[in-house]
């Protein structure tokens, strides 16, 4: 895998790093503490599968990584909607955070195809 020598230099995970530190952000004053732990649970999952696939050192192990990680990244996606109806989070702060992981995920996914090409 000549693309990167340490998974800190891909973009996918310092996009993933950089969403995770904003569902932080944004459930800090959630009082629904189940809730709040699934959902940053999700987030850093997504940043963690891309970090440890990458350290597996085969393109098959990472690209199955990337799947869990993308994985995670919709269920943020869904965490959204429901943050959105029980008013966790306002429409605007849901609909961008939303649009985020869509873009991780297919960001997701065009990496998988070069490792799977």
């Amino acid at each position: 895998m000549s693309f990167a020598e340490r998974f800190e230099e891909l973009e996918i995970w310092q996009q993933a790093r950089t969403l995770n530190r904003i569902v932080y952000s944004l459930l800090q004053k959630c009082d629904d503490y189940s809730f709040r732990d699934q959902m940053r649970r999700a987030s850093l999952s997504a940043m963690n599968n891309i970090a440890e696939g990458f350290e597996r050192r085969t393109k098959k192990d990472f690209a199955h990584f990337l799947d869990l990680a993308k994985g995670s990244a919709g269920e943020v996606r869904s965490m959204t909607f429901a943050a959105e109806d029980i008013r966790i989070l306002d429409k605007a702060a849901a609909e961008q955070l939303r649009s985020e992981y869509e873009m991780l995920s297919r960001r997701i996914a065009g990496f998988q195809k070069h490792l799977r090409a």
